[in-house]
């Protein structure tokens, strides 16, 4: 099968990352922008828009063409109409042709990805008004990814919460300060659950490239693109993509099957990596049932994050290869595959 086959296959993703004395996504609706969390279960809440947003700004490292963009025009954020124009590729109407369309979703592979809403006002613009029969108003995305949850509960570090900031004033230079929020979770391994969609694919032109691409993308961005003062302190742990063999079938909710070894109390006191370990029993039991519908499971597994299976420490490549085959597992050079993956 051809690379730039459109995808025929459903995959399921698992995509686990840890945040260290970070805010992994504030909510703004808090009035402190304090860390998203279960009020019932105290688990640290991550939306796929924040998981999005990173991948989309890797993809605009990587090179690749964009639609909704974090790029500015003049240190203003560019309009959804000009972000259009840009993704059509194209500065005159009369340049607009039939495969419009087509060319949008070569130039913007986040569209590919995650769909896009193209319902926008097109009265004063020639270029969107030319392009406008061949445009949906709304275009579903093969790939996506629930909200993320820690897989226990997580405990805001209060030495943060209160921040004073000195400054020294020009004239007299005199010392002032102000208060400054700054809410943080101690530690929190924060677990995604992503679905790619055979049929959807079919919509937005996605190909078997742009699926093999995520292997590398979603660990790079959250390795490159959690930068900002509140976010950094996150690492990816774990990876897993299980691609199917058949037509309309996964298993479902796989990060369901995924805890973390020990009690509340265990949880409570996390702190780093090295105090948390992963215990993936059911997950590689549901996988073994369900062995005859899986392709090939491609995986990244960081070796600081301490995985068991009934009990026992595993190296999770190693088990999967034991209950599936090792043909059907595929361990991912996450750098030297990215390359390969750039426009």
């Amino acid at each position: 099968m051809s690379d730039e086959t459109t995808v025929e296959h459903r995959s399921e993703i698992v995509f686990l990352y840890d945040a260290v004395d970070a805010n992994p996504n504030g909510n703004p609706l808090s009035g402190a922008n304090r860390p998203r969390k279960d009020p019932v279960t105290d688990q640290a809440i991550v939306t796929d828009v924040r998981l999005k947003r990173y991948l989309r700004d890797q993809l605009e490292a990587d090179g690749h063409g964009v639609y909704i963009t974090s790029s500015r025009d003049d240190g203003y954020a560019k309009t959804r109409e000009q972000m259009l124009k840009d993704s059509l590729g194209v500065t005159d109407p009369e340049d607009v042709g039939e495969d419009a369309f087509d060319g949008f979703l070569d130039n913007a592979v986040d569209a590919r990805y995650f769909g896009a809403t193209l319902s926008i006002d097109t009265d004063d613009d020639g270029i969107i008004a030319a392009v406008e029969d061949q445009l949906p108003d709304h275009l579903t995305g093969p790939v996506q990814f629930s909200p993320g949850k820690s897989l226990h509960p997580v405990v805001e570090n209060e030495e943060y919460n209160s921040l004073t900031s000195v400054i020294g004033t020009q004239d007299e230079k005199q010392q002032g300060g102000f208060d400054l929020d700054d809410h943080r979770i101690k530690y929190a391994l924060i677990g995604f659950h992503g679905l790619v969609d055979e049929h959807a694919a079919e919509d937005t032109n996605l190909t078997e490239s742009d699926v093999r691409r995520l292997d590398t993308l979603c660990w790079r961005a959250v390795k490159n693109q959690t930068i900002t003062r509140s976010k950094v302190g996150q690492e990816p742990r774990l990876y897993l993509r299980v691609e199917y063999a058949d037509e309309r079938f996964h298993v479902g909710g796989l990060t369901h099957y995924l805890d973390t070894a020990g009690d509340e109390s265990d949880a409570r006191a996390y702190r780093n990596v090295r105090d948390v370990t992963l215990d993936a029993t059911d997950l590689l039991d549901r996988l073994a049932d369900h062995a005859e519908h899986v392709e090939r499971v491609h995986i990244v597994a960081d070796g600081a994050l301490d995985v068991v299976a009934g009990g026992e420490p595993i190296d999770l490549p190693a088990a999967l290869s034991d209950r599936l085959g090792s043909d059907r597992v595929r361990e991912v050079d996450v750098y030297d595959e990215s390359e390969a993956t750039r426009p």
